[in-house]
């Protein structure tokens, strides 16, 4: 944590210098919502920005009742881009979080539709939702499907990412490659060796009639209510070479062997399909996951081949099965907006009680308040979890989102 801290603090204190002592075009400007941006000329562009989102919630189940502050995210963020090199960079940290650092990328943009990255990033082999960042999807918590199936969605690796226009007609392909275990790439010490191989990804985007609006692309909901329908359809998939973290983002969290008692690891796969549609305040988004394990011949629970592991027991370590989600909202022209969301969970064996997912089922609703478009918002939620026992769990929220 100190180590970030003083970073940001080195970086920020070197952008300033620097920008102060170019030419006579710098420029500086603070806007709440687009935080601090430094300009040299038309070249250089550096930006720093936060968030906060401070929160009350009430927690309800048949046997308690809990109340909760606080702070669903805290981010702080400092980006830039020099036109004359064609070079970005992102670096985003979340101090709500015990370990705060989300982004740190460099990118070089080879022309206007083709975009090289390297570092710690969002991929796009998850569902659609989980590409778009935490303040810009209606509810303060992601659904279901994207926290049984995912963790944070981002991974250190190498990303391609393509832009094609046929007239209205658009695709959008991205893929990388990938560590393959999430934000945990360089483990917590000497002695966090990795496990398993990379992760391969790979995602396709169709614009039908064409991209949404400037600035509508970034969130899910319909904020600045298309005039003409819009929707994209999408498919992405993503491969981990061996795994031995739960959704193949991480390391380390099971092991398991073959009849030398070496290690030998699962591959596992994840499909998604989604489609999001927006037209004057109108959004809709439904998403489809299905996760599978493969490379299970002659694989032992333990290291002297004891135990072989059995047809349902992989379960136990993967997330296997699939899942639904679906979300409707509506913004009304004074920027109040009504959203719904439904998540369904199917695991693969569910006969075994063991298994890391469960059936689930998620109903929520979502009152929110837009000011100066998304960067101030007020929002109340009401979430009901039913779980596999039929147990239900509501959860009551208000929470506070400031764009700095």
């Amino acid at each position: 944590m100190k180590k970030i801290i003083y970073f940001l603090l080195f970086v920020i204190t070197i952008t300033t210098t620097y920008a102060q002592n170019l030419n006579s075009d710098n420029s500086s400007e603070f806007v709440l919502g687009n935080g601090l941006v430094i300009n040299s000329g038309n070249d250089y562009h550096f930006k720093l920005s936060g968030l906060i989102q401070p929160a009350f919630s009430v927690s309800l189940d048949a046997n308690n009742t809990d109340y909760l502050f606080s702070a669903k995210h805290t981010f702080f963020s400092f980006s830039g881009f020099a036109k004359p090199e064609r070079v970005s960079f992102l670096m985003l940290t979340d101090f709500s979080l015990p370990s705060p650092l989300l982004d740190a990328w460099v990118a070089y943009h080879i022309n206007n539709n083709i975009n090289l990255s390297f570092g710690q990033k969002l991929i796009s082999g998850n569902n659609k939702a989980m590409a778009y960042k935490n303040d810009n999807i209606q509810f303060y918590e992601r659904s279901m499907l994207s926290t049984t199936y995912s963790k944070t969605g981002r991974e250190f690796g190498l990303f391609v990412d393509l832009s094609l226009s046929f007239n209205r007609f658009n695709i959008n392909p991205s893929f990388g490659i990938t560590s393959g275990d999430g934000r945990s790439s360089f483990g917590t010490n000497s002695r966090d060796v990795d496990y398993g191989g990379f992760k391969y990804f790979g995602r396709v985007d169709f614009y039908p009639l064409g991209y949404f609006s400037e600035g509508n692309n970034l969130q899910v909901c319909d904020l600045k209510r298309e005039r003409n329908l819009k929707f994209v359809f999408g498919v992405a998939t993503s491969y981990n070479d061996g795994a031995s973290n739960s959704t193949g983002e991480g390391h380390g969290d099971f092991f398991l062997y073959n009849v030398n008692g070496e290690i030998q690891l699962p591959d596992y796969r994840q499909l998604y399909f989604d489609l999001l549609l927006k037209y004057r305040g109108l959004s809709f988004l439904a998403e489809y996951v299905n996760a599978s394990a493969s490379s299970l011949e002659q694989i032992y629970v333990d290291a002297i081949a004891f135990s072989l592991l059995q047809p349902t027991q992989i379960s136990e370590y993967l997330a296997l099965g699939s899942g639904l989600n679906f979300n409707l909202g509506y913004i009304l022209k004074n920027n109040v907006g009504f959203d719904i969301s439904y998540s369904k969970i199917l695991p693969e064996y569910e006969q075994n009680l063991n298994s890391v997912v469960q059936s689930a089922d998620n109903l929520r609703f979502s009152l929110s308040k837009y000011f100066l478009e998304n960067n101030v918002k007020l929002s109340s939620c009401f979430s009901s979890l039913k779980d596999s026992n039929d147990d239900s769990t509501s959860l009551i929220s208000v929470v506070i989102q400031l764009r700095l």
